[in-house]
């Protein structure tokens, strides 16, 4: 098995083991434990639901931006349990308008998104698609992209949809801190490459705040 693979199957085992833990105690907000740095030198004054689903305080940041904002189009990718899908629909949802596209590579977890999706009364606001972020065909121009996928195909996501954004619109990357390293050097390379503005937030995992240079005036 090569190492791409394994790391692969090592990711999924952890998002499955974590989805097994929400079923048996819930959705439970706890203090973040992702190691300091020196960004974030305090992370447990932070919450979390759970390890792979973005920060508290990082959900209700992604809310007040879809309603500071007031996106048509929001592009999220790494659907994972679809916690942070319903904040975002919430925020269109106080909006009264938009819609969320997102998407989950593996099918198992995509069944449990999209039975919580179901239940949350959100769904009219997302769509929910069982597809590589890579594969993910999307119709129109992004004003919102939330990049949340697996860590190694980041840029690659970036670079895709770059074309599609609006360049008054805004790019979002987790998982950026400086102990995870690769999004925060992914991010860097894209901003020395011309193709963005970036601002790291100094947050338990990271979270870059982005634009496009191409079309701004």
């Amino acid at each position: 098995m090569s190492l791409s693979l394994r790391r692969l199957f090592r990711k999924e085992k952890q998002e499955r083991r974590i989805l097994r833990q929400i079923e048996r105690s819930g959705d439970r907000l706890q203090p973040e434990y992702h190691r300091a740095t020196p960004e974030c030198p305090h992370p447990e004054r932070w919450h979390m639901f759970d390890s792979m689903t973005a920060e508290a305080e990082v959900l209700e940041f992604l809310r007040t931006i879809v309603t500071t904002i007031k996106p048509e189009l929001v592009v999220e990718t790494g659907t994972f349990s679809g916690i942070s899908t319903l904040w975002i629909a919430e925020g269109l949802k106080a909006n009264g308008r938009g819609r969320v596209i997102t998407c989950e590579f593996d099918y198992e977890i995509y069944e449990n998104a999209r039975a919580r999706i179901q239940a949350s009364g959100l769904a009219q606001w997302i769509e929910l698609r069982n597809e590589s972020s890579l594969d993910m065909k999307v119709d129109g121009t992004i004003d919102l992209f939330f990049s949340d996928s697996d860590m190694p195909i980041r840029e690659q996501e970036i670079r895709r949809f770059l074309p599609q954004m609006n360049p008054f619109g805004l790019i979002l990357m987790h998982d950026a801190s400086s102990h995870l390293k690769i999004v925060r050097e992914a991010a860097l390379k894209l901003e020395q490459d011309g193709l963005i503005s970036a601002v790291l937030l100094p947050t338990p995992r990271g979270l870059v705040v982005a634009q496009k240079r191409e079309g701004r005036k």
